[in-house]
């Protein structure tokens, strides 16, 4: 355990951490950050945390600290770029950020291979997520500026985000989910909807095309909880085509799909310095093109849902 005084103010914690631990870069002190090994005042705070005149910082270090991100050669779908942002679909099984266990081969080592400025940009720029199994249009800032402006964008709900959703069951034509999403009481990895506590989440939907015992769902989102299509669904009683973790392995045609059939197929923003209106469209991944092709083509043969 590492113990130091704060001798000036507005500092932020992770800035702290690396001017005074020649062990520690700026990103190494985030990540001891966010997994809680760093404490001021015997509080757990944010990376962000503003530092004053006389807090008490400790800070642990495990015998193994993971190695900053490296760049990796991956191959990116460029929707759009230009000098300050650029636009991806996201395959479904690539991480957006490095964890435990998903350490290499994600966006982010991807995005530092694909253009140095990345490594200047906090967070290599990556303003929201999409799940690791969730494909479809990610937004990227090239500069720290449109990362901030992106960001406020997001947090504002001035963005347009829609998804297309396989689910399991027969919803109403349309619908609007509005109540708290939080940690599950319960399972602290999963995602609930709450009675008392959580945040805000609001989504709303509608029927594209209904098979069977399977129904194409468009969804928009007003805010952007995590999980929060995943959840809101199987809450309702229709959870996500191949979702293990909200709905269960149920099959289709004797198979379960490898992963939850959600794809962000558009998001809309204001461009931080143009100020123009973009909007941009992400084409489903072969796996979910493949998946509706064989559920039209059972429509008019019959199918075997279990």
């Amino acid at each position: 355990m590492q113990i130091q005084v704060v001798d000036s103010n507005g500092v932020r914690l992770d800035v702290f951490l690396a001017s005074v631990s020649a062990d520690l870069s700026r990103s190494m002190g985030k990540n001891l950050i966010l997994k809680n090994l760093v404490w001021v005042n015997g509080s757990v705070v944010k990376p962000n945390f503003r530092l004053k005149v006389g807090d008490e910082v400790r800070w642990s270090v495990p015998a193994a600290l993971p190695l900053e991100p490296e760049p990796e050669s991956i191959t990116l779908d460029v929707l759009y770029e230009d000098d300050v942002l650029l636009v991806l679909n996201k395959p479904p099984g690539m991480v957006v950020h490095p964890a435990p266990g998903n350490e290499t081969g994600t966006l982010l080592n991807a995005l530092l291979f694909y253009d140095s400025c990345f490594g200047e940009v906090e967070r290599a720029g990556i303003v929201h997520r999409l799940d690791k199994d969730t494909s479809g249009v990610l937004l990227v800032a090239k500069t720290e500026q449109a990362r901030l402006a992106l960001k406020d964008q997001f947090k504002n709900r001035e963005t347009q985000k829609e998804y297309l959703a396989l689910v399991w069951g027969t919803p109403p034509a349309c619908g609007r989910i509005e109540n708290q999403i939080g940690r599950h009481p319960k399972n602290r990895k999963k995602m609930s909807v709450l009675k008392e506590g959580g945040r805000l989440a609001i989504s709303t939907f509608e029927v594209l095309e209904r098979f069977e015992k399977i129904s194409l769902l468009r969804v928009r989102i007003e805010t952007g909880r995590t999980h929060q299509i995943r959840v809101h669904l199987a809450h309702l009683g229709f959870p996500v085509v191949g979702d293990r973790v909200y709905g269960r392995a149920r099959k289709f045609d004797g198979v379960v799909p490898d992963r939850q059939m959600l794809h962000a197929e558009k998001l809309g923003i204001i461009h931080p310095f143009s100020k123009k209106k973009l909007l941009f469209n992400a084409s489903l991944f072969y796996d979910m093109c493949s998946f509706l092709d064989t559920l039209r083509d059972d429509e008019i043969s019959g199918s075997n849902i279990v």
